[in-house]
């Protein structure tokens, strides 16, 4: 080994050692994240979720032509309702719920969906970085629009999240449960429709989303503040 070739090495061996060491922080500060109502490693997306296609597979050639399909179709309004709905909340579901389920009215209701929401993003963030599936838009650069994620694609975070959101509603709403579901299968469609998701990504995001509540139901602290709640929101009704 010449003497060029040793500060290099050791360079390669500094640089590796701190990727390695950004990531386990990256990893460990969502797992800190998720102690609202869910237990570290439950449920997790690695474990759960069946990888996505191979990147130089048919399925994945196919499931890119249907991106590319979805986002030529799609219309002025889906792409501008895509846009708006970049950062949601649980409120995003007011037209499906009745026109007093505001957050300024609904303190208790508020800090709740923020925790279970939080946990659906810690989940699916460490899906992410296990997957590390590019998003369409890395793989064909014509589909790039506005401003962009830096993230990974699957699985799909706004689909998970919704869907969780909309699961745990659907709850407190059985009677508006299909009008509920149906618009979180909007919110994530709509990601496909702006490549920023794969479709199997928005998939695995609503088979994650059902192990989530699942194991958010076990929490005692979820479902005391579920009964919270009920009450607050059964009080606001009455109010209206």
């Amino acid at each position: 080994m010449n003497s060029f070739s040793r500060p290099l090495n050791h360079h390669r061996r500094w640089f590796s050692a701190a990727l390695v060491l950004t990531f386990a922080l990256s990893v460990g500060a969502r797992e800190a994240r998720s102690l609202n109502y869910l237990a570290a490693g439950k449920p997790d997306a690695a474990t759960l979720l069946a990888p996505p296609p191979l990147i130089d597979s048919v399925e994945q050639a196919a499931d890119l032509e249907t991106v590319r399909a979805v986002y030529h179709a799609a219309s002025s309004n889906d792409i501008a309702l895509a846009y708006g709905e970049k950062k949601f909340s649980v409120f995003n579901f007011t037209a499906a719920v009745g026109a007093f389920f505001q957050s300024n009215s609904l303190p208790k209701t508020t800090a709740f969906f923020e925790k279970v929401q939080l946990d659906a993003e810690t989940v699916t963030d460490l899906g992410k970085d296990f997957f590390k599936r590019p998003r369409p838009f890395t793989t064909d650069t014509n589909l790039a629009n506005g401003k962009l994620e830096k993230s990974f694609s699957y699985p799909s975070g706004h689909s998970t999240e919704s869907m969780v959101l909309a699961l745990v509603l659907a709850d407190l709403f059985p009677d508006k449960h299909d009008a509920i579901l149906a618009q979180a299968r909007s919110l994530g469609w709509h990601r496909v429709q702006i490549a920023r998701h794969y479709q199997s990504d928005i998939y695995a995001g609503r088979v994650l989303a059902q192990a989530i509540v699942k194991q958010l139901k076990k929490s005692n602290a979820f479902q005391n503040e579920f009964v919270e709640v009920q009450a607050e929101l059964s009080a606001s009704q009455i109010k209206k």
